[in-house]
């Protein structure tokens, strides 16, 4: 300890000394009598006590610089000497028990803090120290009963500690986020208004709270308490919250601004950089985004997470290499990531390396093997996924039963999800590869081992509908309404179901009812997909593109609608350049996708650009080698450039796909198109063959 300190605490010491020796004795009293006095009632010797406590004083400043435990021993015996001194000091008592709460002795610090709450329950310096050795206590526990009867004290504490001193916007926020804590939302939002109202240019409270209403799905309110500050007493960290809140609204543009708004005011906040990428992603822009990910990277080489969120893009663009050789870094800065060779096995399987992508899913399920399939139900969760996506390997494989014998691993790991999820990829695997009766097979066994799943019974009355049995199917259906918001789902299979089955008026009843009960927008815009879809099938071609334009006006980025409005439009022959932009941002969001890739090579075929038609149609045929209008429109292509053998081998293959298709999945005009145009090919092929 520094000289001028001792000379301090010398001068201190000899203070309170000379104090305990110089008390006036008590006129008129002998000494007989004062002993018996004091020994009724102990006067409090506040110059004792003051010289005991500034020992204690000097110890626990030196436990502070030299961390021994005997000097803790000797400041606690000196605080205990002089609360005997002086019984009545509530601020030594205190002190003792904030010197047993540093020192570690949290159990004696309790007690003495529960006894001064006891002698004064309006004790704020008491109540403070239990709240915070509850809070401490809470983070050093881990979920479960016990951390749920510390979270109760620390709120008692807090209740107090604002109902004493309830101008302090800390204790506000603090008591709200307990609140938080234990679910209690209503009385979290009124402590976290009551701190703004306190201190309405806070960010801290201002943010708190608009982050619990974006918790609560309330965005609006959400922007409406951050819009309130003023831009100009704006910091980063309520921009970004700003940000965050935009995202919540899908309003991608707004939060690219917000966003860039905090970077202007914190260029080294990479938690904003985070945002900004994902928020240029989220809105199409794919190379800003980008570039956002390598700042990132170049600032911190070491975060594995980014190289993932790079790779995630570049596989999205369709650029598999470089997407491979970003997880290839991330997976040697995190050895045992789950997540990247997952990532890498999605790759492979886009890429048609099937083997290599099912050594992956293999080694990972291997690792997370356990020999007494004692498994938690994160860890089934788990394999759930792995077994799912080795499933789906095989099925691109074409091998269906090494398919569907995985996915059954999936339903014997039980749970009603796993099962669920097992037995739809059963029967879509046998729908894919046009077996219908098995498909309708597994829809039986599924319903009968998962008896309580609705959405099951869904798939088999669609199954049965589609293969002969469609009033019994939808009466089913029916059956499962029960009249409150569960019945979206029921509705919109109802309208699905009608819809295949050409029972126009009855899906858009059906799809209004849906509408009703809708209220997210993603609800929303699968409805008005939905109802796109049918008035197309109903050939309403008008009214299908104002539904498909209306989903793209709530979700840009909607890679189902944007392909289905493309082709739409070039199938008719219109709005062609219209079109191929719809389509392009499609297959800019999910390169691999067949359906996306047909309808690129449709539109470009619309257009007389044969070569790219060609190009796109040929890899279309590669992924979804069975569907019928795929070879319809290689037929097309191959003919308009002259090579009609070659036509005439594709409008075959489009003619015996549809033949091996139910037939709710027929469009009878198509079938009669492709037999028309196969039939005059063999007569001019007949006319131009040597005679024998």
């Amino acid at each position: 300890m520094k000289k001028q300190v001792w000379l301090v605490w010398c001068l201190i010491l000899t203070g309170a000394m000379l104090l305990a020796q110089n008390q006036p004795a008590h006129a008129g009293d002998s000494a007989a009598a004062g002993a018996e006095s004091a020994a009724k009632t102990k006067v409090p010797d506040r110059a004792a006590a003051y010289y005991h406590f500034a020992l204690a004083h000097m110890y626990e400043e030196q436990v502070a610089t030299y961390g021994r435990s005997e000097l803790a021993n000797k400041a606690i015996e000196e605080y205990r000497a002089a609360i005997d001194a002086d019984p009545t000091s509530a601020y030594l008592t205190s002190g003792l028990a904030e010197l047993y709460a540093k020192t570690g002795r949290i159990r004696d610090a309790v007690i003495e803090a529960q006894d001064i709450i006891k002698r004064d329950p309006n004790n704020l310096e008491a109540r403070r120290l239990l709240g915070r050795i509850y809070l401490r206590s809470l983070g050093d526990m881990q979920a479960g009963n016990g951390s749920q009867n510390v979270l109760k004290l620390a709120i008692e504490q807090y209740e107090q500690i604002v109902r004493l001193q309830p101008d302090s916007m800390d204790d506000h926020l603090l008591l709200g986020r307990l609140y938080r804590l234990n679910n209690d939302l209503q009385k979290a939002e009124n402590e976290f208004k009551t701190a703004v109202k306190l201190q309405p240019g806070s960010e801290e409270a201002v943010t708190t709270l608009a982050y619990l209403y974006n918790e609560l799905g309330d965005t609006s309110r959400a922007a409406q308490v951050l819009s309130s500050v003023p831009n100009a007493a704006r910091s980063a960290k309520l921009y970004s919250a700003l940000g965050y809140t935009y995202e919540q609204q899908k309003q991608y543009k707004n939060a690219v601004e917000a966003y860039r708004h905090a970077i202007e005011l914190d260029r080294d906040n990479l938690d904003a950089i985070r945002g900004l990428a994902q928020n240029l992603l989220n809105d199409g822009q794919t190379e800003a985004a980008l570039e956002q990910y390598k700042v990132i990277a170049d600032a911190n080489p070491e975060d594995a997470q980014t190289y993932v969120r790079i790779a995630e893009i570049y596989q999205k663009q369709g650029k598999f290499d470089a997407a491979l050789e970003n997880l290839k870094k991330s997976e040697s800065m995190v050895q045992d990531s789950v997540e990247v060779p997952y990532r890498i096995a999605a790759i492979y399987q886009a890429q048609g390396r099937y083997d290599e992508a099912v050594q992956i899913m293999k080694d990972l399920l291997k690792k997370s093997e356990k020999p007494d399939n004692g498994y938690t139900q994160g860890e089934k969760s788990n394999r759930a996924v792995f077994l799912e996506r080795l499933g789906s390997i095989y099925r691109d494989q074409g091998n269906n039963q090494a398919a569907n014998d995985t996915f059954r691993q999936m339903v014997a790991l039980g749970g009603e999800d796993n099962e669920e999820r097992g037995y739809q990829q059963i029967i879509d695997t046998w729908r894919e590869a046009k077996e219908w009766q098995k498909a309708t097979d597994a829809a039986k066994e599924a319903v009968q081992k998962v008896p309580k799943s609705i959405d099951l019974k869904m798939v088999l009355a669609a199954q049965q509908a589609d293969t002969g049995d469609a009033d019994r199917a939808l009466k089913d259906v029916r059956g499962l309404l029960k009249g409150d918001a569960s019945d979206r789902q029921i509705y919109i299979t109802l309208a699905q179901m009608n819809t295949r089955l050409r029972r126009f008026s009855d899906a858009e009843q059906a799809l209004d009812k849906a509408e009703q009960l809708s209220t997210k927008p993603d609800d929303k815009e699968y409805v008005w997909f939905l109802r796109g879809s049918t008035f197309e099938h109903e050939k309403h071609y008008a009214d299908a593109e104002e539904q498909f334009k209306k989903v793209l006006a709530s979700d840009p980025q909607h890679a189902s609608a944007l392909n289905y409005l493309g082709y739409m439009l070039a199938d008719q022959n219109t709005k062609l350049e219209e079109a191929l932009g719809y389509i392009k941002k499609a297959v800019e969001l999910d390169p691999a996708n067949g359906a996306y890739l047909d309808s690129l090579g449709w539109a470009y075929f619309r257009l007389g650009k044969y070569e790219l038609a060609e190009e796109n149609l040929v890899k279309a045929s590669q992924k979804i080698n069975t569907d019928p209008t795929v070879h319809d429109h290689l037929g097309d292509l191959y003919q308009k450039t002259g090579r009609l053998k070659l036509a005439a081998t594709h409008w075959e293959r489009a003619l015996n796909e549809w033949n091996r298709t139910i037939a709710a999945e027929v469009d009878p005009a198509a079938l009669a198109s492709v037999q028309k145009k196969l039939d005059s090919a063999k007569i001019k092929l007949a006319k131009e063959e040597p005679q024998k």
